[in-house]
């Protein structure tokens, strides 16, 4: 435990350089492989009722946090038997993969690249490879948004809530984080194929986000001052708009972004064919534009700076006491 902290910020430095490589095999495909086999194999095991897939989907969440925080707990435990080098390096690969911050600015920029293009229909697919919702009609303004949501809403997910994890339990708390994050995007849908078999997940995943979703937020906050946009704005929205969502976390984010910003997001999106209604967040006081998202992105990576530094300080404090 000693080398998480240097671990940690050498994970963090090389996440922001060279972002998910393809030429190293993500931790996080292994977690999604194990959750499609326990699916599976849980849905021929247990009852399709109700009750029978509300049971197998607690089973599925037992299995894959065991799973998520026991092996690599296991293979860093060895690693460190083997040679505390091995160990160290083991742990700064991990610090480096979990956390998806420039993997996050990248797949946003290729949707920027493709709207400066004038090529809506690859902005489109651009944007399908990092949202939920149907994106084959979505107009120039409603891709932008797309996008903008997506950094907001991934600036906690996919980047402040694992650096906390890291932070305080090193790489095996931060896959446990991962599992439970990847099991809700997954399995985490309120259809008729998972409005049962995932609702344990999705409630797991909202307990672990709540307090990372609030930090991230008024980290947000901070680094829009120090941006210089509009973080009184930003506070304002977020105080007003911070629940207009139906998960007590995914909003937290985008109010203060908008609010940054000084644009409207949210509203009605459609969902496997079905439009969903939703409120808005924030002002329309000004037309959403491409250069949002190259500014969304400048504010994700100062709020992550921010996260690093307020998350290793806690730790080097607990490290001198």
């Amino acid at each position: 435990m000693k080398t998480a902290l240097a671990a940690l910020i050498v994970g963090y430095g090389l996440d922001l350089l060279l972002g998910d490589p393809s030429f190293l095999y993500h931790p996080i495909r292994v977690i999604g492989n194990l959750i499609a086999l326990l699916e599976k194999w849980l849905r021929k095991v247990f009852p399709k009722t109700p009750k029978g897939e509300l049971a197998g989907g607690v089973f599925l969440v037992i299995l894959v946090c065991l799973a998520g925080y026991g092996v690599p707990a296991l293979l860093l435990f060895a690693a460190f038997k083997i040679h505390p080098v091995i160990g160290f390096l083991l742990e700064v690969l991990w610090c480096w993969q979990i956390p998806a911050t420039k993997c996050l600015k990248d797949e946003s920029m290729k949707v920027y690249q493709k709207l400066k293009e004038n090529d809506l229909p690859g902005a489109r697919y651009a944007v399908s490879m990092i949202v939920g919702r149907d994106t084959k009609n979505l107009s120039e303004t409603g891709v932008t948004k797309a996008a903008v949501e997506t950094i907001a809403e991934n600036t906690s997910d996919g980047v402040i809530a694992p650096l906390l994890f890291l932070a305080l339990g090193g790489p095996a708390l931060g896959f446990l984080y991962k599992s439970i994050n990847t099991m809700d995007s997954m399995v985490g849908y309120k259809n008729d194929k998972y409005l049962y078999f995932g609702r344990c997940a999705a409630k797991l995943d909202d307990v672990v986000n709540y307090i990372p979703a609030r930090i991230s937020a008024w980290l947000m906050i901070l680094a829009s001052a120090c941006e210089r946009m509009n973080w009184k704005n930003a506070e304002k929205i977020y105080k007003r708009d911070r629940y207009c969502h139906a998960s007590p976390n995914s909003a937290q984010t985008e109010a203060v972004m908008a609010g940054a910003l000084e644009v409207q997001l949210a509203g009605d999106a459609v969902y496997f064919g079905k439009v969903v209604k939703k409120p808005t967040i924030g002002d329309d006081i000004r037309p959403v534009e491409a250069e949002d998202i190259k500014r969304a992105n400048h504010l994700m990576y100062l709020t992550s700076f921010l996260g690093l530094a307020f998350f290793a300080g806690i730790r080097a404090l607990f490290l001198f006491l």
